[in-house]
């Protein structure tokens, strides 16, 4: 059977999925080193390039999410500093991590569904952060998601049938 009348089993769509997942996991590891000790982000990226399961990456994603998240960091802690209840330096290593990166891929993967974006960070905060930073993380990334991407919220709320009864 060729590859064009093969069924479709799903698994490439899994395999992408898990191949960003691994991507956001390195660049969240990439991006936290660099919050503790910054340095030369090519560093950070060979270090993590050598790390176990790296091979399972989608690595145009991982060089996107690590290097656009030091590149624009300014303008995205501008993007985030307005809906944090609490300075900037307060925040965890993780929480910083997590918010720029997500911050980022929002801002720059418009191909990736606002509500994907978040609950992948959400995912990433309950296995690195702390026990409820992934709960602060959520409402942060709610409200970075009005401001970065209203037009694809106003959509959805256009064509989600009216749910209230008179």
């Amino acid at each position: 059977m060729s590859e064009a009348h093969k069924p479709d089993t799903g698994k490439r769509q899994g395999h992408t999925r898990n191949a960003r997942r691994r991507s956001r996991e390195l660049a969240l590891q990439g991006l936290y080193q660099w919050f503790l000790n910054p340095s030369e982000v090519g560093e950070i990226d060979a270090h993590i390039r050598d790390a176990p399961g790296f091979d399972k990456a989608d690595r145009e994603h991982y060089e996107s999410l690590l290097h656009g998240s030091v590149h624009h960091l300014e303008s995205l802690m501008h993007q985030i500093q307005p809906f944090i209840d609490r300075p900037w330096v307060d925040l965890s290593p993780v929480e910083k991590a997590v918010l720029v990166l997500a911050s980022h891929e929002m801002n720059t993967h418009v191909e990736i569904p606002y509500r994907v974006v978040i609950n992948e960070a959400v995912e990433l905060t309950k296995t690195f952060g702390g026990t409820d930073a992934f709960k602060f993380v959520n409402g942060v990334l709610d409200k970075v998601a009005a401001q970065a991407r209203d037009t694809e919220i106003k959509a959805q709320l256009d064509i989600q049938p009216n749910t209230q009864s008179s």
